[in-house]
């Protein structure tokens, strides 16, 4: 059984959201990714750390997170 979700990644001044699907069950430490899944959260932090954005945005929402001075 799976169950879609939205991981967040941040690199730098940039978060990433990225949609997955977590199978729960089975044998192991549930729920998990699959091995497709768990690549392209490696492909979009590795576009993000390179500032590839448009390879990041083909595969996930990308944000510019911006400091708030209080």
């Amino acid at each position: 059984m799976s169950k879609p979700t939205t991981k967040l990644l941040r690199v730098g001044e940039y978060a990433a959201e990225v949609e997955v699907e977590l199978i729960e069950g089975g044998a192991g430490w549930p729920p998990y990714l699959t091995v497709e899944d768990a690549g392209k959260l490696d492909d979009v932090r590795e576009a993000l750390r390179v500032g590839d954005l448009e390879h990041a945005a083909r595969m996930a929402r990308v944000f510019r997170l911006t400091p708030i001075e209080v």
